[in-house]
């Protein structure tokens, strides 16, 4: 079973460490192009990365 990569920000590491790694890409595009409005809530301090801008370049 793969370990967690609690504490991790760097994705290289993640990969060349063998760590848990999902990529979640398709079910955020799905959602976009549904057009519906959803509320996605996320602990404090994270993600804080992806921006909506981030999103739209998905499309």
């Amino acid at each position: 079973m793969k370990k967690l990569p609690v504490g991790r920000q760097n994705f290289a590491e993640i990969i060349n460490e063998n760590l848990l790694y999902v990529d979640k890409t398709q079910q955020v595009y799905e959602l976009i192009r549904e057009g519906k409005l959803y509320f996605l809530a996320r602990p404090r301090r994270f993600g804080k990365s992806l921006r909506s801008f981030d999103i739209i370049l998905l499309i």
